[in-house]
């Protein structure tokens, strides 16, 4: 026998329950000397498992690939993985991570990261897809429970590069349903540039220099021109817009891509910030609560009657009916897209990568390519006689 490995029972438990209740253990030492054993069981049953084990050992041992089990805990593993990880992140980064991390422990409670295989996470999944959605009466979108498995996944291959989990499972993502992404169309924008704003109460500071119509004009204008997210637009410093050459920077800590990108900006862009160019450092101020925006943006859609229609068969809220600030990005992408290079659509929208900007280039063209030559069968023809007849009746 190898006698880095070996077979034992303990005298106490022999003394205590005999040899045919106490346990067999397999004891080893590890290719770093570390000593480990490993209860199999009691009885013949026992038995057999830890001469199996014991000869599992032996080759891994001899082959030089044996790694041992870990010991460590999910809690210990997350709260690990958060401070050393997740704390590098973005804020709102940082809360989606947490969350989903939160989810997986509140419905598996799993004990030690080890114990964490593929079956475990596809009954996960199943748990994760009973869960209540925000909308009364709706489950869980596929969306999110998606997200939830990315930010679990990127965790797991953490743990397995720490050693604490021998295999990565795998991951399989939940199917989406392909909807048509909702964007705002240019009758909407031209409702809302032209009455919307005008119906603006917010922001409103003394000393300002400009009223919540221009800032509302220039906010939407900008979006729709520039493609850029809401959060970024809202953290646009002064100092980093230049009117007189028409470019601005958007800095890494303020976009997904986490660089520092020089966008250049339309003439009609530029003459809407020119009345927000102030004192502020921020260029467009905010000084309340983000709901608030999101609150104000709902109001004016609502005032210029903007409604839209819900496909979703869920308990409706008016949120369902209004668009969001990611529409007017996705109004930018989607208009520009049979008009612009891939590769200067996918850098004006910062995307990390190509495949979603390929998704927008798709969108905007291959259903409209589709129908221009749909094959017409020749009962639906006009035969061309006939068209000159009813052209020259004579």
């Amino acid at each position: 026998m190898n006698k880095k490995v070996w077979i034992f029972q303990f005298k106490n438990e022999l003394k205590q329950k005999g040899p045919a209740r106490a346990s067999w253990y397999v004891g080893w030492y590890d290719l770093e000397g570390k000593r480990h054993s490993e209860s199999c069981g009691p009885g013949s049953r026992g038995k057999n498992q830890v001469e199996k084990r014991l000869r599992r050992l032996q080759s891994e041992l001899d082959m030089g690939v044996h790694k041992p089990a870990s010991k460590v805990t999910w809690k210990d593993f997350r709260q690990e993985y958060e401070d050393q990880i997740v704390s590098r992140l973005a804020a709102s980064s940082q809360r989606a991570v947490k969350v989903g991390l939160a989810t997986f422990e509140r419905l598996m409670s799993p004990g030690r990261v080890e114990s964490i295989t593929t079956k475990t996470i596809d009954t996960f999944v199943a748990a994760r897809m009973k869960d209540r959605g925000k909308n009364q009466e709706s489950v869980i979108s596929p969306a999110t429970v998606n997200k939830d498995l990315r930010h679990l996944k990127v965790a797991l291959r953490k743990a397995h590069e720490w050693g604490y989990l021998p295999v990565v499972p795998r991951i399989k993502m939940v199917r989406e349903p392909k909807k048509i992404p909702l964007l705002v169309t240019a009758k909407h924008f031209e409702m809302l540039y032209r009455e919307g704003c005008d119906a603006a109460k917010h922001p409103c500071s003394p000393g300002q220099g400009y009223s919540p119509a221009e800032w509302w004009r220039a906010l939407i204008v900008t979006a729709y021109m520039t493609g850029m997210r809401i959060n970024e637009i809202l953290s646009i410093r002064r100092a980093d817009v230049d009117l007189e050459s028409g470019q601005l920077i958007t800095r890494h800590k303020d976009n997904k891509g986490k660089r520092d990108e020089r966008l250049p900006l339309h003439p009609v862009v530029i003459d809407h910030l020119r009345p927000l160019a102030g004192s502020s450092r921020l260029l467009f101020l905010w000084d309340k609560n983000l709901s608030q925006l999101w609150d104000e943006f709902k109001r004016i859609q609502t005032h210029v009657g903007i409604h839209l229609d819900c496909p979703e068969d869920h308990k409706h809220t008016p949120s369902c009916f209004l668009y969001g600030f990611h529409d007017l990005r996705r109004a930018f992408a989607t208009v520009n897209a049979p008009h612009m290079k891939a590769e200067t659509l996918q850098k004006l929208m910062r995307h990390k990568s190509y495949t979603t900007t390929l998704g927008y280039i798709n969108l905007a063209t291959q259903v409209e390519d589709a129908v221009a030559n749909m094959p017409v069968p020749n009962v639906l023809r006009k035969d061309a006689k006939d068209e000159k007849k009813e052209a020259d009746p004579t």
